[in-house]
């Protein structure tokens, strides 16, 4: 007796948490479908309940989730998400976490301290997640820690492409908040047409988070609009000590370009009080009316994000989607 061969027919469905459903929208839209309906609320001690409302089983699902404050919320959510569609018999499960949570604590600076952002990638594959899709690591090396594929998407060209639309016709500069990220300076610098580099020379005191002193600009920024580029502002005290420290050196002006705006206070504050002309991010992380201000830029991940998963799901190259970047 010969039995029924079926051909399984690929289905890719989006879901989305709870704490950025206006960028999940976005690229669902993008890739032509629509967010697979939730059931999510808080029990009366805070646990985290979740259900989906139509059937998941054999399917290739991207379960997004921007881990923003209150940050530990966002990733339990998701973490039981990839549970739920694990134990609903998804065929692949991939984690999208624009912003990747813990990301700063990869390795030990000190005795006796862990190491979140490697505990953050032993959950999620624990949970049943079978690849990673995030957005600017805040180090490489955290590639490394997911057992699976892990899809390092790059916010620079979006943000390069805005710099070179709008301020092209001056003469520009690369800055580097530190000297650690030199390298990311480099690719910034090729994007802009070999605009030259230089770096803030900067001390930080590891057992105060969130503090630096911004000592002196290392290069040549005199007379040039300088574009000062970090992978995300927090308290925005880095990088606004860097502008102005860099405007002390004679530059003609400064713009900043990070990708995650997590702006915990008193970011806004320190930003609307700095001296740069426009602060440019995107949107993988939300803000809230009152984290919007005159001069803030924000431009839309969405694309880039919707175009990797489609390329995941069709067992395509993701890497091909920056083939060709400087």
């Amino acid at each position: 007796m010969t039995g029924i061969q079926k051909t399984p027919e690929k289905n890719l469905m989006v879901f989305s948490g709870r704490t950025h459903t206006a960028l999940a929208e976005e690229v669902a839209a993008s890739l032509g479908t629509d967010l697979v309906p939730t059931s999510a609320y808080e029990f009366a001690n805070g646990e985290i309940y979740v259900r989906y409302e139509e059937s998941v089983r054999g399917c290739d699902a991207f379960v997004l989730q921007s881990h923003a404050t209150p940050i530990n919320e966002a990733i339990m959510e998701q973490l039981i998400m990839v549970d739920a569609l694990k134990r609903a018999s998804a065929k692949r499960i991939t984690v999208v976490q624009p912003f990747y949570g813990y990301g700063r604590q990869d390795k030990k600076h000190k005795g006796r301290e862990p190491i979140s952002g490697r505990l953050m990638a032993d959950l999620f594959k624990t949970a049943g997640a079978d690849r990673l899709i995030s957005v600017d690591l805040h180090t490489d090396q955290i590639q490394g820690f997911f057992d699976g594929p892990v899809d390092h998407l790059m916010a620079m060209p979006i943000l390069a492409r805005h710099v070179r639309e709008k301020y092209g016709d001056r003469q520009l500069a690369v800055v580097s908040p530190d000297a650690g990220r030199i390298k990311v300076a480099e690719q910034w610098s090729r994007q802009l047409g070999g605009a030259p580099l230089a770096f803030i020379h900067k001390t930080r005191d590891i057992s105060r988070p969130n503090e630096t002193v911004a000592n002196r600009v290392v290069g040549e920024v005199e007379g040039r609009l300088c574009v000062l580029v970090d992978d995300m502002i927090d308290t925005a005290g880095t990088i606004t000590k860097a502008a102005d420290a860099i405007m002390a050196e004679g530059a003609a002006g400064v713009v900043i370009a990070a990708t995650h705006p997590i702006f915990s206070p008193p970011a806004v504050e320190r930003m609307t009080a700095c001296s740069a002309e426009e602060i440019i991010v995107t949107n993988t992380l939300p803000l809230t009316p009152e984290q919007h201000f005159e001069g803030l830029t924000v431009l839309s991940i969405a694309p880039l994000i919707s175009a990797a998963i489609r390329e995941v799901f069709e067992d395509g190259s993701v890497t091909s989607l920056f083939e060709g970047r400087a």
